[in-house]
């Protein structure tokens, strides 16, 4: 199931995955999408680039928190946040889809 998540937190096996409807460029340290239904670009940064990157195919969460831990020297309490905060944002932005897994 798609859905939006608002105020819930992200389960781990949660599936994560870039829409098609964006394109991305280089732009500095980081990535400059395009949102191709509306037109708007969004800006990420090097860990942004690099979430973006883990999110092209159909990625559990707690892979890519546990891939941005294995190379970013940052606190796991920081790390699930801010990874966190970045996928709702681009889910709410149209930019990636959030599939709900249900563990059997």
């Amino acid at each position: 199931m798609n859905r939006k998540l608002s105020g819930r937190d992200l389960a781990d096996h949660d599936l994560v995955s870039a829409t098609k409807d964006a394109v991305a460029c280089e732009f500095g340290e980081g990535l400059a999408l395009l949102d191709l239904k509306s037109n708007i670009y969004y800006s990420l940064n090097g860990v942004g680039a690099f979430i973006w990157q883990l999110i092209q195919e159909p990625k559990p969460i707690v892979d890519i928190r546990s891939a941005v831990l294995a190379r970013y020297n940052v606190d796991p309490e920081r790390c699930r946040a801010d990874v966190d905060a970045l996928l709702q944002g681009l889910a709410e932005n149209g930019l990636a889809r959030l599939h709900h897994e249900t563990l059997v």
